[in-house]
């Protein structure tokens, strides 16, 4: 096992204009294409904790909260949450910039899972995650209460099929 690595070194920011190809033809972006932007960020911020290879597990709570346009700058800000033996979970906040105005707003925001793998393809432990602030403490203990409603909601799954 490593050393623990702390969120400032992992997290990160990712920009990229949108264009037509990413939309559909009134203009708004497709959900889909923003998704991979916050799988592409959520999954940097993974390999550069392991420094491994990382997947992703689940998607927690994709929530759009206002519409991306043609034009729009698509920012991406991705931070490490929370880490457990295999798995951590990267929160990623997207917001768009109107580059003619400067408009910033918040248009969605994302919870990932993603587990580090071994060169095998197996699950292997993770460095363990450095709290240094409250703005960490915080993240920590809510993705803490996002696992514990995942694990209880597969519980009650495995229950009805039983």
């Amino acid at each position: 096992m490593t050393e623990g690595k702390r969120s400032s070194e992992t997290r990160i920011t990712m920009a990229v204009q949108m264009n037509p190809e990413d939309a559909n033809p009134w203009g708004n972006v497709h959900g889909g294409v923003i998704m991979k932007y916050i799988d592409t960020a959520a999954g940097v911020v993974a390999h550069r904790h392991t420094r491994r290879n990382s997947v992703t597990a689940s998607i927690d709570r994709l929530a759009f909260h206002h519409p991306v346009l043609v034009g729009n700058l698509l920012i991406l800000k991705a931070n490490l949450n929370m880490v457990g033996t295999t798995s951590m979970e990267v929160g990623v906040r997207v917001e768009a910039e109107n580059l003619l105005t400067g408009e910033v707003r918040h248009t969605a925001s994302a919870y990932l899972t993603f587990v580090a793998l071994d060169e095998r393809g197996r699950p292997v432990p993770v460095p363990p995650l450095i709290v240094e602030t409250e703005e960490d403490h915080r993240r920590q203990c809510e993705a803490q209460l996002r696992r514990e409603l995942r694990l209880q909601e597969r519980h009650r799954e495995k229950t009805c099929l039983t």
